[in-house]
C-alpha cells in the first residue's frame, strides 16, 4: 500500500499512525519525505507493507522534488493499493488534481483520504467537495487522533492480494550504513538493489530518514539500512536534519553490523571517528568500506599505503576489517557481503569457560601480571557473559590493580587466539566476592 499525495498534506503522519511507531520524520516543512520509508502494519490478521512517499510536485523543475516524484511514481507501480492523501482544510488544488489524474493512469485500485477531520461525527460540508476528484467515496481521517483509520484500512483491506507471503526470515543479518555526507551510501544500496531505490544527489544532506532495504543473495539475507550522513553539530542547523542524527543513532543501535563508508577521493577526517565511535560505543561489529576506489589515481603499492594510512588513523578501533569499493562500478561489493557474514559471526561468537581459561593460564605464564608496592594481581578465572558484543568476565583479588595495559595484553591474546575480527570485545573487571 503506498500513501501518496501532495506535500504537506499529514502523509508521514498517517504512516506513522498506522505504523504504531515514528518511523517518517514528521515536520511542518513541505519535502521533508523524499525517499520510499517501508514498515509494516497489521489489519484484521493481515501483514500490509506500508510505502510512505515524498510529496508530490507534477509540475517542479528542482532537482530533489523531480527525484521525490519518480520515487513516488516506482512507489506507484510497487503497491497493489494506492491511499491518496488530501488536506481537509486546503481544500482541493490543483495539485490536487494533478496528483489524481497521475494515479488514475496507473490503473491501480485507489482510496481517497481526506486528512486532517478532527472533529467526531458527520464530516463538515467542505469534506464533499474531494467528491470532484472522480476517486470514489473519501474516507475522513484525522491522523494525529486516529479517528478513521480503521474505515480507511478496512477499504485497504478489500483491495489486498491472497496471503501467500512467506514468513520473514528472522535469521536476516541487519545492516546499518552510516558516514560523512556524500560518502556514497544510498549509492551503494541503489547498487546492492539494482534500481534507483534512493535519491542521490551531490547536495549534502540529501537523505534525512533511515531506510531498510532486504537483500536474499548467494551470501545469505541481509536488511540493509541507508542512513542521513552525520556532520559536525555546529554545521547542524536544521531541526529536520536533528532528527535524521536520533534516525541514524537508532538505527545504529538495531543492527547486526556497522558499514562505516568513507570517501577515498576525501580520505580520513575528524568526522569520520566520531561516526565510528557510534557504532564502537554500540557494541556492533564494524567494517570500513573505503568508497570511490575507482576514482582514485594508484599503482600496485597505493592500496597498502591508504589501508596503513587508515589503520593509523582508527587505530582506537583495530579490530574493524576494511575492503575497498566502488558503489559506482560494483567493484569488490561481493567481497562486501562475504565480510558483512563473517564479522556477524564473529560477533556472535562464544567460547567456553573452560578454553578461556585454558588461554588465561598461559597468557599469565607469558607475562606476569602487574603488582604494586608488594601486591601482585591475582587472576582467578575468566569467563564469556555475553555475545554482540563479546563480553568476558575477569575475576581477580584486586581491581585497581589491573591495569589497562594489563586487560588490553588479555585481549590481544584473545584474538590471536579465536579472531574476532571485526567484533569489538568488552572486559569486565571483578573481584572476589562480588
Amino acid at each position: 500500500m503506498a500513501i501518496v499525495g501532495r506535500p504537506n498534506v499529514g502523509k508521514s503522519t498517517l504512516f506513522n499512525k498506522l505504523v504504531g511507531r515514528r518511523v517518517s520524520i514528521v515536520d511542518d516543512t513541505p519535502g521533508v519525505t523524499r525517499d520510499r520509508i517501508y514498515s509494516d502494519c497489521e489489519w484484521r490478521g493481515r501483514e500490509v507493507l506500508l510505502i510512505d512517499t515524498g510529496g508530490i510536485e507534477p509540475h517542479s523543475d528542482d532537482e530533489i522534488l523531480t527525484q521525490m516524484r519518480n520515487q513516488a511514481s516506482l512507489a506507484v507501480d510497487m503497491a497493489d493499493v494506492i491511499v491518496m492523501v488530501a488536506d481537509l482544510r486546503t481544500g482541493v488544488t490543483a495539485a490536487d488534481e494533478d496528483v489524481a489524474a497521475m494515479l488514475r493512469k496507473s490503473s491501480k485500485p485507489i482510496i481517497l483520504c481526506v486528512n486532517k477531520c478532527d472533529s467526531l461525527g458527520t464530516p463538515p460540508a467542505e469534506f464533499y467537495e474531494f467528491y470532484n476528484l472522480g476517486l470514489g467515496d473519501p474516507v475522513p481521517v484525522s491522523s494525529v487522533h486516529g479517528h478513521g483509520t480503521g474505515d480507511l484500512l478496512d477499504e485497504v483491506y478489500k483491495y489486498l492480494p491472497a496471503d501467500d507471503a512467506e514468513a520473514e526470515d528472522t535469521d536476516a543479518v541487519k545492516v546499518a550504513v552510516i558516514g560523512r555526507p556524500n560518502a556514497g551510501k544510498s549509492s551503494l544500496i541503489n547498487y546492492i538493489a539494482g534500481e534507483n531505490r534512493l535519491i542521490v544527489s551531490e547536495i549534502a544532506g540529501t537523505t534525512r530518514d533511515s531506510v531498510d532495504m532486504r537483500v536474499d543473495n548467494d551470501y545469505g539475507s541481509f536488511i540493509f539500512t541507508d542512513t542521513a550522513g552525520l556532520r559536525r553539530k555546529s554545521r547542524v542547523d536544521d531541526k529536520i536534519e536533528k532528527y535524521s542524527i536520533v534516525r541514524t543513532k537508532a538505527a545504529v543501535e538495531r543492527c547486526d553490523v556497522c558499514v562505516i563508508m568513507i570517501d577515498a577521493t576525501v580520505g580520513f577526517t575528524e568526522q569520520d571517528s566520531k561516526v565510528a565511535g557510534l557504532a564502537l560505543e554500540a557494541g556492533k561489529g564494524c567494517i570500513i568500506a573505503v568508497n570511490k576506489w575507482d576514482a582514485v589515481e594508484k599503482d600496485s603499492k597505493t592500496m597498502d599505503s591508504y589501508r596503513k594510512k587508515l589503520m593509523n588513523d582508527f587505530s582506537f578501533m583495530s579490530f574493524a576489517v576494511m575492503v575497498f569499493i566502488s558503489a559506482k562500478t560494483g567493484e569488490r561489493i561481493n567481497r562486501l557481503f562475504e565480510l558483512i557474514k563473517y564479522v556477524a559471526d564473529q560477533n556472535s561468537m562464544r567460547i567456553s569457560t573452560g578454553m578461556l581459561n585454558d588461554l588465561l593460564i598461559d597468557a599469565t605464564m607469558r607475562v606476569q601480571p602487574p603488582s604494586d608496592k608488594g601486591r601482585r594481581l591475582k587472576i582467578y578465572y575468566m569467563t564469556q557473559s555475553s555475545v554482540r558484543p563479546p563480553t568476558f568476565v575477569l575475576f581477580c583479588n584486586k581491581a585497581d590493580l589491573f591495569h589497562f595495559s594489563y586487560k588490553r595484553y588479555i585481549e590481544n591474546r584473545i584474538r590471536e587466539t579465536y579472531g574476532f575480527e571485526g567484533a569489538p570485545i568488552r572486559m569486565i573487571i571483578r573481584e572476589r566476592g562480588d
